[in-house]
């Protein structure tokens, strides 16, 4: 089945929305945020496929440029990033908007979740894994 998709530009980055969900789930923007590229690719695609918009950042720093910047419903993180780790960045996103869930999305168990509302394993099934982001965004967003 093809889908429709909409490529617009928001704030000088490409953003991709599904037509066919409801602009409820299309008005979702969620932050990735992974140091490895082809990680990184393949999980906005799921995201996308899903309906959602999806912005991504390599390293602490953009994650938190586009934190600032963006009105993000949710950031997914993996834990072990260069120069920090998912628990230290939930930390300094969780100062500048304490409402949005910061998920740690990783194959690696933080000893202290900190500030970070939810863990995923990588281990973790597409389907459980899209209910659990489904679930938080949902629930934050009333």
């Amino acid at each position: 089945m093809v889908e429709a998709m909409l490529h617009k530009r928001e704030s000088g980055r490409r953003v991709t929305e599904n037509l066919r969900t409801g602009p409820a789930l299309r008005a979702k923007l969620i932050l990735c945020v992974e140091d490895n590229k082809a990680y990184l690719r393949l999980r906005k695609t799921v995201l996308e496929r899903e309906g959602y918009s999806v912005l991504t950042a390599t390293t602490g720093a953009e994650a938190l440029k586009v934190f600032r910047e963006e009105p993000v419903s949710l950031v997914l993180s993996d834990h072990m990033l260069r120069g920090t780790t998912g628990v230290a960045l939930a930390h300094q996103l969780k100062t500048i908007k304490p409402h949005v869930p910061f998920v740690l999305y990783s194959g690696t168990v933080p000893d202290i979740m900190g500030d970070a509302d939810c863990f995923i394993s990588k281990d973790e099934t597409v389907a459980s894994f899209l209910s659990i982001i489904k679930s938080l965004i949902k629930r934050h967003g009333e």
